[in-house]
């Protein structure tokens, strides 16, 4: 199948996050023949900025960026979007393909690559996203009593910005992005701290708690993080 079979929109929207100017001229180039929009970024930030703003359909990820390593940018858009994330590297080591690949990282092609290779990369990870449904996926949802940013990690209770901590926030996260699901407290505390602290519910009832403290109206009875008595959390965006 050829990437234009693949493709379920036209004219799909890339955002490339690379430092070296010649690979980014030398990929707008490439692309846009082939009817890809091309939207660019020199750092890990501004990367991060426009993917939020602009929602592109795949993102191509350099891991030697100049403000901080393209993992780490990888680990933050996994916080709140499932968009494809192709990596483009140097690195050719089993150990940073694996790390990349664990953080979220959908593909990863070693620099220098073939083109059609690179093409077809695209083609099958455009085709999977449409496949799940995925070209949707939204940096802020909300209510009129809350708001959660995911590409900013902000969240406000009407109106006012509430302060999390980082596990806090990848808490919510989780659960916001698994509303009205019900989610049990094994597959909580792995999704969140990790298969060798699946066990620790004791850990997950304490967040639970500091976040009901501020996230609810009345944390004795909680309408946001609804306990389901033995199993597990469901969480309501709306109360």
């Amino acid at each position: 199948m050829s990437y234009k079979d693949a493709l379920m929109k036209p004219d799909p929207k890339i955002l490339v996050i690379e430092d070296e100017p010649q690979i980014v001229r030398a990929l707008r180039t490439i692309l846009q023949a082939r009817r890809f929009q091309v939207l660019a970024a020199r750092d890990g930030e501004t990367g991060l900025a426009l993917a939020a703003a602009q929602l592109p359909d795949i993102i191509l990820l350099d891991l030697g960026l100049p403000d901080m390593d393209g993992t780490e940018v990888c680990r933050k858009l996994r916080e709140w979007t499932q968009i494809p994330i192709i990596i483009l590297s140097v690195r050719d080591s089993e150990q940073d393909k694996v790390a990349a690949l664990e953080l979220g990282a959908d593909d990863y092609l070693t620099k220098p690559f073939g083109i059609e290779e690179l093409i077809a990369r695209l083609g099958v990870a455009l085709r999977h996203s449409a496949q799940a449904g995925l070209f949707s996926a939204e940096p802020v949802i909300g209510s009129a009593a809350l708001q959660i940013n995911f590409a900013q990690h902000r969240v406000t209770r009407y109106g006012i910005e509430v302060r999390l901590t980082a596990t806090e926030f990848r808490l919510l996260t989780y659960m916001a992005n698994n509303a009205g699901r019900m989610l049990s407290h094994h597959t909580i505390m792995e999704r969140v701290w990790g298969p060798e602290n699946s066990d620790r519910v004791e850990y997950l009832r304490v967040y639970i708690h500091q976040l009901r403290i501020k996230l609810e109206t009345d944390p004795e009875h909680p309408k946001h993080i609804v306990n389901e008595p033995g199993i597990g959390y469901r969480f309501f965006l709306e109360p």
